[in-house]
């Protein structure tokens, strides 16, 4: 067989291994993020909401600085807590809590995204730092 032949056969093999590997390590860090425990109060966006927005907005490829679904970037503080989309004191008026609740706007992430939806307590998590003035803490 020429080399050329072999590198046909093998190379469905090394990509299906490639994917194998690579989406591990986000299943892994998905779980990992989603056993975090986020605490009813003081909740800081550094320690506790960024890698869930890192993870399950901005790498995901919607909400990073280039793509920027809906014109929105959730990939530092100043770019997610935007007016119109987080209301600092107040988690009903947040367009945000409305988007990862399912409440009249489209559901993030949207149902046939591959990302795993926030856990109840990520979502407590949101609701709490916007209660207590979405701070960049």
């Amino acid at each position: 067989m020429t080399t050329k032949k072999q590198f046909v056969n093998i190379f469905p093999l090394l990509i299906s291994l490639f994917v194998l590997f690579t989406s591990c390590d986000d299943a892994e860090q998905a779980r990992d993020i989603d056993n975090r425990v986020i605490p009813s109060e003081n909740v800081s966006y550094k320690e506790h909401l960024q890698p869930v927005f890192f993870l399950k907005c901005s790498t995901s490829g919607c909400h990073d600085d280039q793509t920027k679904a809906g014109s929105y970037s959730m990939t530092t503080w100043s770019n997610t807590v935007q007016p119109g989309v987080v209301d600092p004191f107040s988690p009903e008026t947040s367009r945000l809590m409305w988007s990862i609740e399912g409440l009249g706007v489209s559901m993030m992430p949207p149902v046939y995204s591959t990302i795993r939806p926030m856990t109840n307590n990520q979502i407590e998590g949101v609701r709490t730092w916007i209660k207590e003035g979405a701070q960049n803490n």
